[in-house]
């Protein structure tokens, strides 16, 4: 079935490849192929003589000719279609390109240009990656699992598509957000391509217009949900966990209600994680430390405001909330550090609230003397008026939602106020970081969702942190898969927001942004993937024998872009 395996020394350093491909099966192959890098000994071993040009090229000459190419397209859409066609062609060469160029083409093959990959999935569809598990299929899990292309698996993204970023319900085509997730694992992480899995579980849509467009290659089918879904949740975990015991299974863009009680259920059972929640959290978290630190204000003394309740912002929520109670803050102290609002407004106990946005609930009575400019509706604005916060976080997809008089409003009351508008892409952010230093006379201590160019203010140009996921998931998942993690904790989480923000420039200037830059990302990650390892050693969730050493152990298993000489099996 597997046609190919790779052989390493008893360093770890991989030696060689073996395979029993030939010809046209072996250029067809993209976790194979070298193109023109193939040698002429392999050519002639592995019946490629003519089916090549003769010169045989090295990986940099190749990577010089690809990224000429990729100049030649003239969208991001486009340049996202190219390196992707490249990654169905030639995997190495796909990383090696994109790895040397990584703060230019990372927004293009994640975030924010992915979300337009995904709206067009159907329309773009060209080779099949990763694997579909359909509701009407549910009764053979296992044997589409048995059909997947990597014998050994060691971290699956999954995701049913429900809540893409900003764009909500696509269906099928979230498999797109599965594929460019584990790209990031493995160009910011060193995970092996060779030993992933992206996995989409449709369960139908309720995107009107992908049910009705005869293009839509998914299951046309209004989205189960209850007790259905769960059982169809639950029969995929479980033959998951007995096909790849020990495996990191990473949850993405689920719905929020889904999204919280497939974590809460599954997370002492197996190895898991929510990007959304967990992930986001964790960067946004490293951002508000190491922002608190610029800001001469402990964290404890932090007035936080956030917009958005969803996943995203009640996750970054209880991220925050938890590295308060470290500070030695009880649960009801670090919960009156909050004020979130959603659509209706700011989360009042008088209102129906979601389950997990129910501890952030402020009581009536707090708000009733609160000067309103509509009594029906506790606007951003009353917020900002009457709490004075020191943080303001977006994740609402509200364009411009910091307005100039809100973010002024902040200012007079704040000497370094923390302005994080999160939403992706930059077309839904909540301000634009030029206007934000404007409105503050460059004192507003920013961090943004989406990459925004640098901006010159007052003489001085400013770089502004971009609080991407990519410098979290991709450590955490390295360090829990190092150690053979049976389980991701909290205490985890917080290891590795402690190390990203050790990494943060503002550590020793506190006008510096508050993030590395993203080409620093595969350095962060070893830190926090140090990190995650030796707090999972501690709370005893690791496999490994108690004197080996994290450092080497995370090095031994990191993966580089790299051609490797090929042998030759014979077909059994």
């Amino acid at each position: 079935m597997f046609e190919f395996k790779i052989i390493q020394d008893q360093s770890g350093k991989i030696s060689h490849i073996e395979t029993s491909l030939c010809g046209n099966d072996l250029l067809s192959t993209p976790k194979l192929n070298k193109g023109c890098a193939f040698t002429q000994e392999e050519r002639a071993l592995f019946n490629l003589s003519g089916l090549l040009p003769p010169h045989v090229e090295t990986l940099e000459e190749q990577v010089a000719r690809m990224h000429m190419q990729y100049h030649e397209q003239h969208t991001n859409l486009s340049k996202n279609i190219y390196l992707n066609v490249l990654h169905d062609y030639n995997e190495t060469l796909f990383y090696k390109l994109v790895s040397q160029h990584l703060e230019e083409m990372l927004p293009v093959i994640y975030t924010p240009t992915v979300g337009e990959a995904v709206q067009r999935f159907s329309l773009e569809h060209r080779k099949p990656k990763g694997l579909y598990i359909s509701y009407p299929e549910r009764g053979n899990i296992g044997q589409i699992l048995d059909n997947r292309v990597p014998p050994e698996v060691d971290l699956s993204v999954i995701t049913d598509g429900e809540a893409v970023l900003g764009i909500g319900d696509q269906g099928i085509g979230g498999i797109n957000i599965s594929t460019a997730k584990l790209m990031v694992y493995t160009l910011c992480g060193g995970i092996s391509p060779h030993r992933v899995l992206p996995i989409q579980l449709d369960v139908g849509t309720n995107n009107p217009h992908l049910l009705n467009d005869p293009m839509y290659l998914g299951w046309r089918h209004e989205r189960i949900t209850g007790q259905e879904y769960d059982d169809f949740i639950d029969a995929f975990v479980t033959t998951m966990a007995k096909k790849f015991p020990g495996i990191f299974l990473h949850w993405e863009d689920f719905g929020r209600d889904n999204a919280r009680r497939i974590l809460s259920r599954y997370r002492d059972q197996v190895c898991t994680f929510n990007g959304d929640m967990q992930g986001t959290g964790v960067v946004a978290l490293a951002c508000v430390l190491a922002g608190a630190n610029a800001s001469g204000v402990p964290l404890r003394d932090h007035r936080i405001v956030i917009m958005g309740a969803g996943t995203a912002g009640a996750g970054i929520a209880d991220q925050i909330h938890n590295a308060l109670k470290r500070t030695g803050l009880s649960e009801h102290d670090a919960r009156t550090r909050f004020w979130l609002l959603d659509k209706p407004g700011l989360l009042t106990d008088k209102r129906t609230l979601l389950a997990f946005q129910a501890p952030y609930a402020r009581k009536h009575d707090e708000v009733a003397g609160w000067e309103l400019r509509d009594p029906d509706f506790i606007s951003l604005y009353d917020v900002v008026k009457n709490v004075k916060p020191t943080i303001l976080i977006g994740c609402s997809t509200v364009a411009g939602a910091f307005s100039e008089e809100i973010v002024k409003t902040m200012a007079e009351a704040v000497e370094r106020p923390i302005i994080m508008p999160l939403s992706n892409p930059n077309s839904l952010a909540e301000a634009i970081p030029a206007d934000l230093l404007q409105w503050t006379n460059g004192k507003a201590i920013i961090a943004t969702g989406s990459p925004f160019p640098e901006v010159n203010f007052a003489d001085k140009w400013y770089r502004f942190a971009q609080s991407n996921n990519a410098f979290a998931f991709p450590g955490i998942g390295l360090g829990a898969i190092a150690v053979k993690a049976t389980h991701v904790t909290d205490d985890m989480l917080w290891a590795a927001t402690q190390a990203l923000s050790a990494c943060s420039p503002a550590i020793q200037d506190k006008m510096a942004p508050l993030l590395p830059k993203l080409s620093e990302a595969k350095m962060v990650s070893f830190h926090v993937a140090l990190a995650v390892a030796e707090q999972a050693r501690k709370d005893g969730l690791t496999q490994l024998d108690a004197s080996a050493d994290l450092k080497t152990v995370i090095k031994k298993i990191t993966w580089e872009p790299e051609y490797y000489p090929y042998q030759k099996v014979r077909r059994h």
